[in-house]
């Protein structure tokens, strides 16, 4: 996904399925190209209500997954946990902060029930609200995962999400987001979904790639808004929206 748009691609989607929710908010993916806004700038805005970064691209197969936020940070020297005061500098601020697994390009293959029941767990324990030594990005507990299953196969994705969902009987909960997920659609992944691109069954929104300002606002935004699953919109990335400038044209509208 992030390799293949171009630069005047801001916008993804419907992004939130919350019964009864009363207004939209403005996701952003976060982290694939390090020279445009660190965490704490891009919360700072106050444009988005989410904040997803991107991606831990390798994980499955018995492999030790690695996350890969470009020029950000490195993790191989164990460097992204410099992020963690960003990440609760925006959760400060009221806003959600996710990690997106897969990508368009990486290393990532669950072979298994058991393979994505010790992906949940590192998930878990390393990212969300669990225990690890070795947490990449610090103490820091991120607001819940999103799938961007495009490479691969779907195989046992629905059991990954159904065991980090499990989680969520031990405390917090644990959201479960599918983006460009496309390989994530099984109805019981779906099920276990509490944010779905609109691809997903029954749920209204925009499956195109780049729509014009006019368009969204006059005529798509007022059409879907009065559903109750409706949630917001889902822009493809901080970078490109900040050459676009699309969230500010749509930010009263959403």
């Amino acid at each position: 996904m992030a390799f293949k748009l171009s630069i005047s691609l801001a916008l993804l989607a419907i992004l939130v399925v919350v019964v009864g929710s009363e207004a939209g908010g403005i996701a952003v993916y976060w982290g694939q190209n390090g020279n445009k806004g660190n965490l704490v700038e891009t919360c700072a805005t106050g444009n988005y209500d989410y904040v997803i970064l991107a991606f831990l691209p390798a994980f499955g197969n018995g492999q030790t997954p690695m996350i890969n936020l470009a020029g950000h940070c490195d993790p191989y020297s164990n460097g992204c946990t410099k992020l963690s005061p960003d990440i609760k500098s925006c959760q400060a601020k009221g806003i959600k902060v996710m990690l997106s697994i897969g990508g368009g390009a990486g290393s990532f293959y669950l072979t298994s029930k058991e393979d994505a029941k010790q992906v949940a767990t590192y998930l878990w324990n390393n990212f969300l609200g669990g225990h690890s030594s070795s947490r990449p990005l610090g103490p820091a507990v991120l607001d819940g995962i999103d799938f961007d299953i495009e490479g691969g196969t779907n195989q046992h994705c629905d059991d990954l999400a159904r065991f980090l969902s499990a989680y969520s009987k031990q405390g917090k909960k644990v959201p479960i987001s599918r983006s460009l997920g496309r390989k994530c659609t099984s109805d019981r992944c779906m099920e276990l979904m509490d944010f779905k691109h609109p691809s997903s069954k029954n749920l209204p929104g925009i499956t195109c790639c780049s729509v014009p300002v006019a368009d969204l606002t006059s005529k798509v935004l007022p059409a879907i808004k009065g559903s109750a699953k409706y949630g917001g919109v889902m822009l493809w990335s901080k970078h490109y929206d900040d050459q676009t400038g699309y969230r500010k044209s749509i930010k009263s509208c959403v």
